[in-house]
Formats: structure tokens, sequence, C-alpha cells
């Protein structure tokens, strides 16, 4: 669909993977780092990356490229100013693991006209440039907004990207996809932190007996403290509802246990919970064309059902 050009602002897991996908599917595209230190041997590998932000975005915009941001929640609203200031008319996307607070910074700085939101649903637990992979999204879902009064052909820049990066696209609003992902990333860190200090409480008996539940259940509490934080305290609200009915839950196995001593309503539950997730499937959206009449609307329709967008046409003359 496109071959533009694409920055990337932050060269983490993340970025540094989007930047990698990006060159591998033969897109002109650099990158920006804060820090020297962390992108060492990237340059040495080919890839066109400095630590000079604003010669980073002149160069977006005499090319006119998509700029990705994709730097922690904290340091979003810095970048953005420099967007602002040095290449305030190109199209801008994130992949920053919230939507509604990158949204809302995109509109303090004036940018909302070009930015459509975005947010790869992949990553690891380790972090920073070294872990970076150009595979990592391969299959992934990558969410692409379709909040209100997006534009269309932002929209398929957005969209192309990712599939360029060998994702399939999940279009969906931002409060909608801040809401899911509080249920489906964000608790489940913070329940792997829990399970991670239960098991450690126990001494080394305790983690010296510890097997592949106790592996797979705590894997993402191995993520860097920094990086959790900023994501699960930027979907703050969300995430604390969802926190208190996962409270309730435990609450209520609690009782059963002790009053009872059974597990059946919890277990009987969470297993027919996991058996809907084994049996989702995903369809493909293939009649809906951004900038069509009610696009919009339709695509976070389609995305709620479990549809997936996984080609771009280019859009239409004049």
């Amino acid at each position: 669909m496109t071959s533009a050009p694409v920055c990337v602002l932050g060269l983490g897991l993340i970025g540094g993977s989007v930047l990698q996908a990006a060159v591998r599917a033969g897109r002109d595209a650099w990158g920006y780092n804060r820090s020297a230190d962390a992108i060492a041997g990237a340059a040495e590998a080919g890839y066109d990356v400095g630590t000079d932000l604003v010669a980073a975005l002149t160069r977006a915009a005499e090319s006119g490229a998509l700029v990705v941001v994709g730097v922690p929640m904290p340091a979003v609203d810095s970048i953005l100013a420099a967007v602002a200031e040095h290449a305030p008319s190109n199209p801008v996307t994130d992949v920053v693991s919230v939507k509604a607070e990158v949204a809302a910074a995109v509109a303090r700085h004036g940018l909302a006209r070009n930015y459509v939101g975005g947010h790869p649903m992949a990553g690891t637990n380790e972090s920073g440039w070294q872990a970076a992979d150009p595979t990592l999204f391969a299959d992934a879902v990558w969410v692409v907004g379709v909040d209100d009064d997006a534009d269309p052909d932002v929209w398929r820049q957005v969209a192309s990207l990712a599939l360029d990066c060998g994702s399939v696209v999940v279009p969906v609003e931002s409060t909608e996809h801040d809401r899911a992902v509080a249920r489906i990333s964000h608790l489940p860190h913070l329940l792997a932190e829990t399970l991670a200090q239960a098991g450690a409480s126990g001494g080394a008996l305790a983690l010296g007996l510890a097997a592949g539940s106790f592996r797979d259940g705590t894997r993402v509490a191995a993520s860097a403290p920094g990086l959790v934080r900023a994501m699960c305290e930027g979907n703050a609200t969300a995430l604390t509802d969802v926190l208190d009915e996962a409270l309730a839950v435990l609450t209520r196995a609690r009782a059963e246990l002790a009053d009872h001593r059974s597990t059946e309503a919890l277990v009987t539950a969470g297993h027919a919970a996991r058996t809907a997730y084994e049996q989702h499937r995903r369809f493909d959206i293939t009649d809906i064309e951004p900038g069509d009449d009610g696009w919009i609307e339709r695509l976070r329709e389609a995305g709620r059902k479990g549809g997936v967008v996984r080609q771009i046409r280019s859009a239409s003359p004049g």
C-alpha cells in the first residue's frame, strides 16, 4: 500500500523492533534514542540511529515520514512537544500500551489531525534495544485506533506499517482499548507480581519446588519495574475497576474454600473462560475502506466482534 519512510522515536524493545521490522520490510527507516549507551551496537549492525532528536525530526519533516512515538508514557509529552515544533505536519502514531492518555497529549500539542494511535500486542519480559527483534510482531495483533475524526490516509499509513511488520490489524477506539488491555495485559502484570511475592515469601524451599505453573504465572514479573509502572499507572482508572473485579472473585473463592473446603466455583469458571480464549477466532475485514461513509464506526464494530485487517488498498485517486 505504501512505502513511506518511518522515523521511530525511542528504541527500546518495541520501538527497536519496529525499526528493525520496517527496515526488514524494505522501508527507509531511522530512529532516535536519548541514550547512546542504550543503543550500543545498533549503528554497527547497520541501523540508522542517533541521539539527535531535532535532526531525526527535521529529516522526517523533509521526507514526510510517519513518526512513531516509542517512548514510555512518562516521556511522551516531551517527545510530542518536539514533534509539534519540528514536524508538525507529519503523520504520527505511537506504540504505547495506553491510548486515551496518549490521544489527550497529542491533542494538547495540536497534533490530533494527523494522529492515529497504535499498540502492538507483542513483547517479552526483556527490555531495551538488545532485546529488539524484527520478527517480534509476526502474526501478532496490532491495534490501530479508530477514534472520532481519524484521518483515513493516516489510518492507512499506520495500518500499512503494522502489516509490513508482520502483524494483523485490529481497529479499536482508545477508551475501549484501555478497558480491554486493563483486563488482558495490565491486570496480569499485577497478578504476576503478587504470585512472585507469594512464592518468594515461602523461602528457599518454596522456590526450590517451583515449576511450570509458578514459572508461567510469574513470567512478566521479570519485566523492568519502571516499564510495568508506566504501563499500569498510565491506565489507572480502567485498571482499578478490573482489579476490584478480580479482588471480588478472589474474596468469593476464599469464602468458599474457608466455609466449604471447595474451589469449585472459581476453578470451573476459570476453566470455561480459558476455553473461550482458546476458541476465539478471528475473521477478516474485507468490506470496509477508510474514508467510506461510516467507516470509523463500522471498523469499531468489526473490531469488537473479532475482525482483523490483513490488507490495505491504496486510496482512490481524487
